[in-house]
């Protein structure tokens, strides 16, 4: 054979190899093992595992950690919000694009990123309900958020050899709830949590009611946590104006029957206890935090104008505050919205602060307070019993000390002021509310699905309120030096009403001067700094309503949600009331039924009320002023 028969035929044979070797046209083309997107050269590692509970179940959990981390401590977050997606935040090749910002602190320090699906949700096997209650009168199951975070921690140490064997949990709203519920009986290995705007009590001030009446966006996240396993979308109501949409509707319970929420099992149980009686008693976590011992160090954290739960971290805080010998309980209030700790905290709404405070809050405070307790060597480090922002003078001050403040009263006069001396002369104020016409809880048109009318809609301007017939306004003239105030203002409210049922709405509000050339967008900017509503019915308490008598004079005591700010020189102070706060809060008929989500359209009523002010039942806003 000639030099070039033999090369002919080893090219005719490597032709064949490399037919051979193509893939047959009909190959499926979703490869048979997966697709990993982490690549070799990733800076991280993340494994996605399946941890078996006490009762057999497995739940979907996901861990993150720089490349080559060794005795690291771990922190957990247990969430409804899919942990596979809050870990694959970008399809990036660096940890700190993949995880949240808030992480980043974290990860690049050698911390162990755990993310966790809760029971029934996204990845995780079992069955979900909504913050599942502790074992006991409401759950006769084995398992709840304390067993399976306990299970969850016991298996992390055990199968990390990573990790040094110290735990710490974390996580705002939800996961702020089951960081909360990790440390009832916890597991030896957790040293420390940090929950933030946990959710804590939903009937009192956190997420579904606020004094008893209902907070009617509450339908769109039953439907986006509930409508299957997976994520879900808000209710199909339409993009239209809300308060349209549900002025049309009726009660909650018609808008529910409209349009098929009676099919969620937690929309059922919220109309079925429209007043504060065991079912909320018992799934309270600061009742249930109070009656065990205090063990694991703990950062509360709120933001003072948090939209969804503003209620939980204080109250935790009062109720452990009693338990905490050795100063391991602290509370931290930001001037953010609901969880916007997580996230650039140089602004909310009109309002700057002095830089990123969310920043400066993760690194120079959470980070090295989980430090101590979570990292080998770490130092102790001196960290205040409440650290707060004074966003009248946009600081951070720490304190020892935040409930203890004596209140003073401010009291509403005749001739819409406000003043710190009682009038000796009783007097009273009236106005119509009319349930057809509800005073709205931002201008109209309202979309509470867009994030940038929803986040910071706490610090709204209020003008649009103010001079409503159905709205009335009290201030002072103009200050002559600062009102300083820090802790939980209380409302103080005689009122009577024509009818037999009534809310109260009222707003701590802070009036910016007509000119300020230096802020031109505040100039005369009504900032609500406390807002809260009451129903009236629960007058006598919560788990007591009744029927107004028409013309009496009760006293409504209730609290707004804690604050540090100041009222600077030149500022008012100003006090709005009102009887509605709509959309998002239900309307209350003004007429007594027994069940506000059954109310039928000819219950609405229009009430003339009374505001009483001087003398013996003078109303006011007692706040804690301080030096």
């Amino acid at each position: 054979m000639t030099k070039r028969h033999i090369l002919g035929a080893v090219a005719l044979v490597a032709f064949a190899a490399v037919a051979a070797a193509q893939t047959p046209p009909m190959t499926p083309d979703i490869p048979s093992t997966g697709f990993d997107a982490v690549t070799p050269q990733a800076d991280y590692v993340r494994r996605e595992v399946m941890i078996p509970m006490r009762d057999g179940k497995k739940l979907f959990t996901v861990i993150v950690m720089r490349k080559g981390t060794n005795n690291a401590p771990i922190l957990l977050t247990r969430t409804p919000y899919n942990a596979a997606k809050t870990t694959s935040r970008n399809p990036s090749q660096k940890i700190e694009e993949i995880l949240p910002v808030a992480d980043a602190e974290f990860v690049d320090d050698g911390y162990i990123r755990v993310y966790q699906d809760v029971r029934g949700r996204n990845g995780s096997e079992g069955d979900y309900v909504m913050n599942r209650p502790l074992r006991g009168p409401l759950n006769h199951t084995k398992v709840d958020h304390a067993t399976d975070a306990w299970d969850t921690i016991d298996w992390l140490v055990k199968n990390l050899p990573e990790s040094n064997g110290r735990v710490g949990m974390t996580g705002s709203s939800y996961p702020g709830f089951t960081t909360l519920m990790a440390t009832i009986d916890p597991h030896p290995a957790l040293r420390a949590v940090v929950p933030m705007s946990p959710m804590v009590d939903g009937w009192m001030g956190d997420d579904w009611f606020h004094n008893g009446a209902f907070r009617q966006n509450s339908y769109d996240y039953l439907t986006g946590q509930m409508a299957s396993k997976d994520d879900g979308d808000p209710v199909a109501s339409g993009t239209g104006d809300r308060y349209a949409l549900w002025l049309k509707a009726g009660s909650a319970g018609d808008y529910a029957h409209a349009y098929g929420l009676d099919a969620f099992p937690v929309a059922r149980k919220m109309a079925e206890h429209p007043a504060y009686d065991d079912y909320w008693r018992e799934q309270a976590v600061d009742r249930l935090l109070a009656a065990r011992p205090f063990t694991v160090p703990m950062m509360l954290v709120v933001g003072q104008w948090d939209q969804e739960d503003s209620y939980g971290a204080p109250a935790v805080y009062r109720a452990l505050k009693p338990k905490d010998k050795d100063g391991r309980l602290h509370l931290v209030v930001g001037p953010w919205r609901h969880s916007g700790v997580n996230y650039d905290g140089s602004a909310l709404g009109p309002l700057r602060f002095t830089g990123d405070t969310a920043l400066q809050f993760r690194r120079d405070v959470m980070k090295p307070f989980l430090d101590q307790y979570l990292k080998s060597g770490a130092p102790r480090v001196s960290t205040p019993p409440v650290l707060t922002y004074d966003s009248g003078r946009n600081r951070w001050q720490a304190t020892a000390a935040i409930f203890d403040t004596k209140l003073k009263p401010l009291y509403l006069q005749a001739g819409a002021t406000l003043d710190w001396n009682r009038a000796d002369a009783a007097g009273r104020d009236d106005y119509v509310s009319d349930p057809a016409k509800p005073v709205p809880f931002l201008p109209r048109p309202i979309d509470w699905d867009s994030a940038d009318v929803w986040k910071p809609w706490l610090v709204a301007d209020q003008r649009f309120a103010d001079g409503r017939p159905d709205v009335l306004t009290y201030v002072t003239e103009p200050l002559a030096a600062p009102v300083h105030i820090l802790g939980r203002p209380m409302v103080d409210l005689f009122a009577a009403t024509s009818g037999t049922d009534s809310d109260w709405v009222v707003k701590l509000i802070d009036v910016y001067p007509d000119e300020m050339s230096a802020e031109p967008r505040l100039a005369g900017y009504q900032l609500g700094i406390g807002m809260e509503i009451f129903r009236g019915r629960y007058v006598d308490g919560f788990d007591k309503p009744r029927a107004l008598e028409p013309g009496k004079a009760e006293n409504y005591r209730f609290e707004l949600p804690t604050v540090n700010h100041s009222f600077m020189p030149g500022h008012r102070i100003m006090v709005q009331v009102q009887s509605s706060w709509f959309p998002l809060y239900d309307r209350n008929p003004q007429s007594y039924v027994a069940n506000i989500f059954e109310a039928k359209p000819g219950d609405y009523r229009k009430a003339t009320q009374s505001i009483l002010t001087g003398g013996a039942t003078a109303s006011a806003i007692l706040l804690p002023v301080v030096d």
